[in-house]
């Protein structure tokens, strides 16, 4: 049913009905006006996040989840944030100078990622999206073959058995049934390990993902569905797709869910650990919405300022992931400005083996696109490639023609 359909019907229905819509009408003027978030279910549940590090800095204690790390963990949360986000801002820029077709960025999210990837343990099964840098460095996975399919000259460049980390998954929500279906794999087999789907906000309207909450939750599968609420499902809000916060939606389908501030490196480590666990031990399925936000654009062809306000930006901005545990430790006398200095020139390194990486991939295939589209051919296809070739020698020609005058 369309917006158009179902406005034709309302208008169908009589003079009462359009005087009880009048009331409805003049009862929301009364009300005080709401902005986004402010008021509305999200607002309403932000006081429930599980939190271990303030936005400014503090170490809290929460009654359920507790975490207890050495320095060196400390120290290395902190490198983990610092470096892959140095990486996606390296990846941001080459897009821009044409050497990559897209970017999807994580700026904003390295905590929710970070968190939750050192949690793993080695057997355990990773199925993400196309957004989780920070997850795949903690696997272990070179970031320069997470370009390549960027490029388009692969199609992920890694072997996912090799890190239990599966390729990245373009189409929105699909890998959530592949992780369901992994996780009873797993359980017949009569392993202990866990599997852990990601997944963003906007995913969560997903057919695939109901299926996968249904038959996770019948078969007790060891799965433990990680939500990365950034707010955005590209331009559509949070508020647009729900009308309860997504941790709530578990249930419905019979297993937990909890909200875990998504900027607390601490706090997703140990919600995720938990949940993990959780699953290793036959309790079944969990749901972690990480409440975070997506401070770039959703791609790089994406233009935020479109359809939401600086001040937006601005308030989170205050709550970075990383500023926050290193304002942690240097309050806690966990690090001096020589090790600051020493990750920031390990940052400028990897930033540097990633331009040169990428540099020294081979330009993608123009033909390729229309290579095996029908097992046996087709005539369109065939007048489409003949038409593409075309179009691409008059770039030759024209250089030609210059060089000569």
């Amino acid at each position: 049913m369309t917006v158009e359909g179902t406005a034709q019907r309302k208008n169908a229905r009589g003079s009462s009905k359009r005087t009880t819509a009048k009331k409805a009408t003049s009862a929301k003027k009364a009300s005080p006006a709401k902005t986004r978030n402010s008021g509305g279910p999200e607002q309403a549940e932000q006081d429930q996040l599980v939190q271990l590090l303030t936005p400014e800095g503090k170490r809290v204690e929460h009654p359920d989840y507790s975490i207890d790390l050495s320095a060196d963990e400390l120290r290395g949360l902190y490198r983990d944030m610092v470096l892959t986000r140095k990486f996606d801002a390296e990846a941001t820029t080459l897009q821009r100078q044409g050497e990559l077709g897209l970017w999807a960025s994580l700026l904003g999210q390295e905590a929710a990622q970070i968190g939750s990837g050192r949690a793993l343990r080695d057997d355990d099964y990773v199925f993400p999206t196309y957004r989780e840098h920070g997850v795949a460095w903690c696997r272990g996975v070179d970031p320069t073959n997470l370009l390549g399919m960027f490029r388009g000259v692969n199609h992920g460049g890694w072997d996912p058995n090799t890190n239990n980390f599966h390729l990245y998954t373009i189409v929105i929500g699909s890998q959530t049934l592949h992780a369901t279906g992994y996780a009873m794999g797993v359980q017949k087999d009569g392993a202990d390990s866990a599997v852990i789907a990601y997944f963003g906000d906007g995913a969560s309207s997903q057919g695939d993902v109901a299926e996968s909450f249904t038959f996770s939750a019948v078969y007790n599968a060891p799965v433990v569905f990680f939500c990365q609420n950034n707010q955005w499902a590209i331009s559509e809000p949070t508020e647009k797709q729900t009308r309860v916060p997504l941790y709530q939606r578990a249930r419905g389908y019979g297993f937990p869910g909890v909200r875990v501030d998504g900027n607390d490196v601490l706090a997703c480590l140990a919600v995720t650990k938990a949940a993990l666990e959780r699953a290793r031990t036959g309790q079944g399925p969990m749901l972690i919405e990480a409440f975070t936000y997506r401070m770039g654009a959703h791609t790089t062809s994406d233009d935020p300022t479109k359809y939401r306000a600086d001040e937006e930006r601005a308030a989170w901005e205050a709550k970075d992931p990383i500023l926050r545990l290193r304002t942690y430790l240097e309050a806690e006398g966990l690090v001096d400005e020589a090790y600051l200095a020493s990750i920031d020139e390990e940052s400028e390194a990897l930033g540097k083996r990633v331009r040169d990486a990428v540099r020294a991939m081979p330009d993608p295939d123009d033909m390729a696109i229309f290579e095996n589209v029908y097992a046996d051919g087709h005539a369109l296809v065939d007048e489409e490639r003949a038409q593409f070739a075309a179009y691409q020698a008059s770039f030759a020609d024209a250089d030609a023609v210059a060089e000569g005058n």
